[in-house]
């Protein structure tokens, strides 16, 4: 546990310093949806590597730079820094090449993807491999400029973002032996990636195939999409029916009180949850989207103490009498909810910070909407965000089940797109989601030799190809495994070990890894 206390303590350091100001999770504001991050995995990073031949390597964590192109549009603006690590442990000569990104992070609390307690880990011990983790461009320390503005952002696309890896695998010179040699024409390269960098991995074997001969793509969210309501559905599905059903009844009744209630109504609602002082009801119903954001925390190695679950014990547990999978009922669930909130979430959320300030979106002066420092991976990912993606976190449509407010649509979202880049924004536009999916394909992408892993709890998962709203076939040549994992639980042999679902999942990719690659040889 001290690693993965080390590396939050990393995280929320680098996220303060970059913004100068936030949440301690590392968000602007508490009405910001989390990132589809990659869990980070523990692992003991500072201590000499011994290779399979008795050889003393360098620590995991000894860092490596790559001159990477600035714009692979204009290869004579230069190159800049862009950080990776990397260790041979398992590697023979002849052995695949094994690439990872965590995307939108600071990568270098993500050592762990190096080693055998993850899938990557796992195909390099089994084929021999090297693996490597290479930081995502505007993230970390890996910037082509020294900024985070619209104009350094120019080159900060999905498609740059592809180039990169193809630049990178055709011109590294790898620190190992022969490490000069092993280019995709002459080794086997394997791109592995998770949530958004999953769907880079998908994305890059459709617009550059001939590169990397192998994938695994886990959590990957291919489509595109801007109301993305569905990202609670499967929470709704999979938490315990009496939260489910209780949360839903409170959430219609903040709903229609906001909606349509007096002001003393209003304000008794809002004082219920302490938030008496904001001025905003969207902001107020959207807050409360933090408890059901607590879900993407989750693994099958979390504990029944996990956040989200002390969630639901303070609606759904009452005099020691837990409620049938028909709850409590919205009075007792809204009173409950509102002490719960007040006795420690809400500090747990904005720390010491007032809730307009914490909470509230429409304060377009506050400094983090416009702070360019680099290694604001938050700042970064909404760029993404607001051009190319979309995924914004909102109700679910009328006459659909919803737990959390429809108060807060896309144009919430995309106003505060506005606030970030009032250069790039000058009125509230949505998400070009269409372009991007034309580009990649999006569900609908068909690549040979990419597996892809899902986990049916993931709340991420109806933007992958396990969409419940879009159906797609496993296929012998981009097989679809679906465990009962959460958001990239496959990743982790941890979760492996606790989850036989996710074990099988893991088992049939290295089993498909071993065949492919048998099948590779060198182009000249």
């Amino acid at each position: 546990m001290l690693f993965k206390a080390l590396n939050l303590v990393f995280l929320l350091a680098t996220a303060f310093s970059a913004q100068g100001q936030g949440l301690r999770d590392g968000r602007a504001h508490g009405n910001i949806a989390p990132a589809p991050t990659i869990p980070i995995i523990d692992t003991e990073a500072d201590v000499p590597v011994t290779s399979r031949n008795g050889t003393e390597l360098p620590p995991y964590n000894t860092t490596y730079y790559f001159d990477q192109l600035i714009d692979h549009n204009n290869p004579s603006l230069g190159t800049f820094k862009q950080r990776y690590w990397h260790t041979y442990e398992f590697y023979e000569p002849g052995g695949p090449i094994i690439l990872f990104t965590p995307g939108e992070a600071n990568a270098a609390p993500y050592t762990g993807y190096l080693t055998n307690v993850t899938i990557n880990g796992l195909v390099a011990q089994q084929q021999n491999g090297s693996t490597i983790v290479l930081e995502h461009r505007f993230y970390g320390l890996s910037n082509p400029y020294d900024n985070l503005s619209v104009a350094s952002f120019r080159v900060h696309t999905i498609q740059q973002a592809i180039n990169d890896l193809v630049y990178f695998a055709q011109n590294v010179k790898l620190p190992m032996p022969d490490g000069s040699d092993v280019t995709p024409d002459k080794a086997p390269w394997v791109l592995i990636g998770g949530s958004y960098s999953g769907a880079l991995t998908a994305w890059t074997m459709v617009n550059k195939p001939d590169v990397f001969f192998t994938g695994y793509a886990s959590s990957a969210v291919v489509e595109s999409i801007t109301d993305f309501w569905q990202y609670f559905d499967p929470i709704r599905q999979f938490m315990p029916k009496n939260c489910s059903a209780d949360v839903q009844a409170v959430i219609a009744s903040i709903d229609a009180t906001f909606s349509s209630g007096t002001q003393t109504q209003i304000d008794t609602l809002k004082n219920n949850f302490g938030l008496g002082s904001m001025s905003h009801l969207d902001d107020v119903a959207g807050a409360l989207r933090n408890n059901l954001w607590d879900w993407q925390s989750l693994s099958p190695t979390s504990g029944p103490g996990a956040q989200f679950f002390d969630f639901c014990d303070a609606l759904e547990v009452k005099n020691g009498v837990s409620a049938n999978e028909s709850g409590w009922g919205v009075e007792h669930a809204l009173t409950a909810w509102g002490a719960y909130w007040n006795a420690s979430y809400y500090e747990l959320v904005c720390g010491d910070e007032d809730a307009e300030t914490c909470l509230g979106t429409y304060n377009s002066t506050q400094t983090y909407w416009t702070n360019t420092t680099i290694d604001n991976a938050g700042r970064s990912w909404e760029w993404i965000v607001c051009n190319e993606v979309g995924f914004f976190q909102e109700g679910a449509p009328i006459g659909t089940p919803t737990v959390v407010t429809r108060l807060v649509q896309p144009a919430y979202d995309e106003r505060q797109c506005t606030y970030w880049f009032p250069e790039k924004f000058k009125n509230a536009t949505p998400p070009d989601v269409a372009a991007t999916n034309k580009a990649y394909d999006g569900w609908d992408l068909n690549v040979n030799r990419l597996f892809f892993a899902n986990g049916q709890r993931d709340p991420w998962r109806d933007a992958t190809v396990s969409s419940d709203f879009h159906t797609r076939q496993s296929t012998s040549s981009q097989p679809i495994a679906v465990g009962d994992g959460f958001h990239c639980s496959d990743l982790s042999t941890a979760a492996g070990k606790v989850d036989t679902t996710i074990l099988a999942v893991q088992e049939k990719a290295l089993a498909l890894m071993k065949t492919w690659l048998s099948t590779w040889s060198p182009t000249k």
